[in-house]
């Protein structure tokens, strides 16, 4: 059988044109996850300084902090480290 140099090209572009597809979500994962060991990092750090933090926001739940994420975009992802951040400056331990 043989398999015509234009069939190869065709197929060569559906995979480059799928794995490009991919790319975002994977990037998206991969800033989720970040931002899920940041949240939690910033948990720790409520606890370690007595702070009293609660909420969805100060969970000890990874996934509950990537799940959140992979609903939202990073304007909205980066704002809330930030917000944590801020409180957590204003918190003395």
């Amino acid at each position: 059988m043989m398999v015509s140099s234009r069939a190869i090209v065709s197929g060569l572009t559906a995979l480059a044109l799928a794995t490009l597809a991919l790319a975002p979500a994977a990037q998206a994962q991969s800033n989720c996850a970040t931002y899920g060991k940041l949240a939690l990092k910033q948990q720790r750090e409520n606890e370690r300084k007595n702070c009293g933090f609660s909420g969805p926001s100060w969970s000890p739940d990874l996934r509950a902090h990537i799940s959140w994420c992979s609903t939202v975009g990073p304007d909205q992802w980066k704002t809330e480290l930030q917000k944590r951040a801020q409180a957590l400056g204003k918190c003395k331990s």
